[in-house]
């Protein structure tokens, strides 16, 4: 009986929506606000040259996917390149990022909504649960609507941010680009290291690459058209936030939302609220669905348990990947129910292991195109440089990949679970 098999039903459009949903995320909400904060007019040029460097480390990525299209992205890159012991590794590594990460996007959302709409602080866990299980839920029912829905949000999320910044834009004064670094530059350089957690996800479409109707094409246009648009929201949210002054207020506002009054006025509150839990939930979106990709391909390939690797009978999504994320977000939301677990400290622990595993794609990409010259692989070596340079920077939590990357190694060494077929149910 032949493997059951993910349905090719993508096109480049979904794909790249699902592509800007994994790397739009609370940080659309709050750095632009903190970054001017911190380096003033300055900060624009940080958001400009990471929004460029996004772009080697994102096509690189297309062009992995598209010759070597597998749900286990950059884990199957890595064993192509460097054999299944550093494979295994990196699926490890990958097991300390989205679980975590995930739970920690919904409720940083939701708390963002919550203080901008002035709702009780319980409906923060109940708001978190309801975009975790809709997700879920989703990417049950199929890639293809799943997909499609994220089209529409992030239609929704384009129109309130043009709303936004046209508003706010009539009100910028050029006097508030002058001096453009009134701290000196090196608080710029610093802005630029927290930008970089602005642009993680984008390996998360590798994992669909098998469901791609047309891989070679569609994953190259996607690799183009997801980081254009994302980086020239960002950087327009960037002109818009210093251009109006919109940040370092002590009013108790939240800065997307004072950039919004500035143009909007009461309305504001409410405009930034609805494009909070927007921009929260396309964000949970696309990493449930890349990397409950990469589980599927992992427990196929024998490396997690076969549970983990069921397809739905009907729907043919990965249900075993999907059930254990669901069971994964009820732990962590109740967690921090029940300890109120300082997020920002906890998000930069998973957003540190994002470093280790795109300097392992990139490594991977030197060796794997290597015979598709030096086009293709002087991208690799860009980002693999950023990737690197920023890793020592990290502090204390540089230590959590090299644990979780150690723990990998010892049980690849160690166990050897028998290659499983996916079943069905």
């Amino acid at each position: 009986m032949s493997q059951p098999t993910l349905e090719r039903t993508l096109t480049w459009i979904q794909g790249s929506a699902l592509a800007i949903g994994a790397v739009l995320g609370s940080g659309i909400l709050i750095l632009p606000a903190i970054t001017a904060e911190q380096a003033g007019p300055a900060s624009i040029l940080a958001w400009l040259l990471m929004s460029l460097l996004a772009f080697p480390l994102a096509m690189t990525l297309g062009r992995l996917g598209a010759k070597h299209p597998h749900a286990g992205g950059i884990v199957e890159y890595a064993r192509l390149a460097f054999g299944s012991t550093v494979s295994r590794m990196t699926a490890w590594l990958f097991l300390g990022t989205i679980p975590i990460g995930v739970p920690i996007i919904a409720l940083v959302g939701a708390d963002y909504a919550a203080s901008t709409l002035g709702l009780p602080a319980w409906s923060i866990p109940l708001m978190a649960g309801v975009m975790l299980v809709s997700s879920l839920m989703l990417h049950w029912r199929g890639v293809n609507l799943a997909s499609w829905a994220q089209v529409v949000v992030l239609l929704l999320i384009a129109a309130l941010m043009i709303m936004a910044i046209g508003t706010a834009a009539s009100h910028i004064h050029l006097s508030a680009y002058r001096p453009i670094a009134p701290h000196g530059w090196l608080p710029a350089a610093k802005s630029a290291v927290e930008i970089f957690w602005c642009f993680v996800g984008w390996e998360m479409v590798g994992h669909l690459a098998e469901e791609f109707r047309d891989p070679a094409r569609d994953l190259r246009r996607t690799f183009v058209a997801a980081p254009l648009l994302v980086g020239i929201l960002y950087v327009a949210l960037s002109i818009v936030t210093v251009g109006t002054h919109a940040y370092g207020a002590t009013n108790g506002l939240a800065p997307l939302s004072r950039m919004v009054g500035i143009g909007l006025g009461r309305a504001g509150s409410d405009v930034a609220g609805l494009a909070a839990l927007l921009v929260t939930m396309v964000a949970i979106h696309g990493n449930v669905a890349g990397f409950s990709r990469m589980v599927y391909s992992q427990a196929r390939a024998g490396v997690f348990p076969a549970l983990l690797g069921r397809l739905h009978v009907r729907h043919r999504t990965p249900s075993g990947a999907l059930l254990a994320l669901g069971v994964d977000f009820l732990l962590v939301l109740t967690i921090d129910t029940a300890f109120h677990v300082n997020l920002g400290t906890l998000v930069k622990w998973p957003s540190v292991v994002f470093l280790i595993i795109y300097a392992v794609a990139m490594a991977s990409a030197l060796k794997l195109l290597k015979r598709d010259g030096r086009a293709a692989r002087g991208p690799a070596l860009v980002s693999l440089a950023v990737c690197l340079a920023l890793y020592p920077i990290s502090g204390w939590a540089m230590v959590y990949p090299a644990a979780l990357g150690f723990l990998g190694w010892v049980i690849s060494r160690r166990t050897s679970l028998p290659v499983s077929r996916s079943s069905e149910r």
